[in-house]
């Protein structure tokens, strides 16, 4: 089939089917399909849309591009969770391990940061030693032995989805909801899976900023994953503050061990992990009931089963055996602290999340270039929540930079990203809400 009548059939407002999409997919891994035939059909979806249908041929072909992972030995079953992006959001450092700790089996293929948003695989490598893209030897070891391995995503794993995202990325088609569902689902059904549950940000520091644009685009999600034969659901969770107190890469992992070990658990990042964990345990089969999958979480937790299993998995990938125990030791610290004080009294009546997360890739803990390298010492820690009272002169947040100016820079940041009023504003809700197959 030409690609050219493939374009002008979904110019033209026609639904394609399942063989022009896949021959168009084809192509585009054979090469035969240029740079500028894949723009333009983008950018014809991006206008026109896609039907559940098509968007489900688009998926399974992006996902039949390159490598299918098979766990059918595993003795339990195959699990996962994929987010949306935030700030402060390291609960899947969190939430491999509780479930891998209830029996489930966790091959979590992450990302690194994108914008704003803090990538988990760069977290992992504030880790030293750990190798977070191996072979698939090691990748099938780890999540045999430890239950879960949180990793990068090969070159061999739906290698179409990469050449259509960096052509999304320039030419202004990133926000199509059937082209960032097929993105991300080809990823997760070629890491094998059986079951998924998605975490669709919600706020000032999240992609989707409105809650009819996040509702749809995780019902798209769960609608395509379902009609693709992947088990999902999905939640719609608050990002309008940060989720933890920490913002970064090694102040993260850190802010992670402390949950995993009981040493500090912030709460609305409590609220996330449990509710992820328990609907996972309840697709995965391990639960009867979102109720059972909450207690089956809490007892990994205050067992100490899900810091055993982070650990274990550390190791296996080559990070520091006592990790979980010494932890600080083993984490990159950034040579300045600088704490962000509050002006006048009041409560935070207002974060602009978003700025938190820009503040730290200024820092140099992201990027503004896909190739760039980090600093996964910098960050931001001790970030007061929405609703704390502060006093003037008090932290409303403790700055981790390089230089004295660097710190400064930031602090200025931060401080204008909060917002204090007289009044405590009312608690938001957390999880926003379940969406699930209809």
């Amino acid at each position: 089939m030409l690609p050219q009548e493939i374009i002008r059939r979904k110019r033209d407002g026609k639904a394609l089917s399942g063989e022009e999409i896949a021959s168009f997919v084809r192509g585009l891994t054979s090469g035969t399909v240029s740079e500028g035939q894949i723009a333009a059909l983008a950018m014809a979806v991006f206008f026109n849309g896609m039907t559940r249908d098509e968007a489900v041929a688009l998926t399974l072909a992006m996902r039949d591009s390159g490598d299918v992972l098979d766990w059918s030995d595993l003795p339990g079953p195959v699990t996962d969770k994929h987010s949306t992006g935030g700030v402060g959001d390291n609960v899947s450092l969190i939430l491999a391990p509780i479930v891998a700790a209830c029996g489930a089996y966790v091959p979590m293929i992450s990302g690194r940061g994108l914008g704003h948003t803090g990538g988990t695989l760069d977290k992992m490598d504030a880790i030293p030693g750990y190798v977070s893209q191996p072979d698939n030897a090691l990748f099938r070891k780890t999540v045999l032995s430890a239950g879960c391995a949180i990793i990068g995503q090969t070159a061999d794993l739906a290698p179409a989805d990469k050449r259509i995202y960096a052509i999304r990325d320039v030419t202004a088609t990133v926000e199509s909801v059937p082209l960032i569902t097929a993105s991300i689902l080809s990823k997760k059904l070629a890491a094998g899976l059986q079951s998924l549950v998605l975490d669709v940000k919600l706020g000032n520091g999240a992609f989707m900023t409105k809650s009819r644009d996040a509702a749809a685009l995780a019902t798209s999600l769960v609608e395509v994953a379902n009609g693709a034969g992947l088990k999902t659901s999905a939640l719609v969770t608050d990002m309008n503050e940060p989720l933890a107190s920490a913002a970064g890469n090694a102040v993260e992992v850190e802010n992670a061990v402390d949950f995993l070990t009981g040493r500090r658990r912030d709460a609305r990042l409590e609220q996330v992990v449990l509710a992820l964990a328990a609907e996972m345990l309840q697709q995965a089969g391990l639960a009867s009931s979102n109720q059972e999958g909450e207690r089956l979480a809490m007892d990994a937790l205050a067992s100490g089963r899900a810091a055993e299993v982070f650990a274990r998995m550390v190791a296996s990938l080559g990070g520091p055996r006592d990790f979980i125990e010494r932890s600080t030791k083993y984490l990159p610290k950034a040579e300045v602290e600088l704490p962000v004080k509050a002006a006048r009294d009041g409560f935070v009546t207002g974060i602009e999340t978003r700025d938190i997360g820009l503040v730290v890739v200024a820092l140099g803990g992201g990027r503004t270039r896909p190739g760039d390298g980090i600093d996964h010492a910098v960050g931001i820690t001790r970030l007061l929540p929405l609703g704390a009272e502060v006093r003037a002169g008090e932290a409303l947040a403790l700055v981790h930079a390089q230089s004295r100016a660097d710190a400064e820079r930031a602090a200025a940041a931060v401080l204008s990203a909060y917002t204090l009023g007289a009044a405590k504003p009312a608690a938001q809700k957390v999880i926003v809400r379940r969406i699930r197959p209809t």
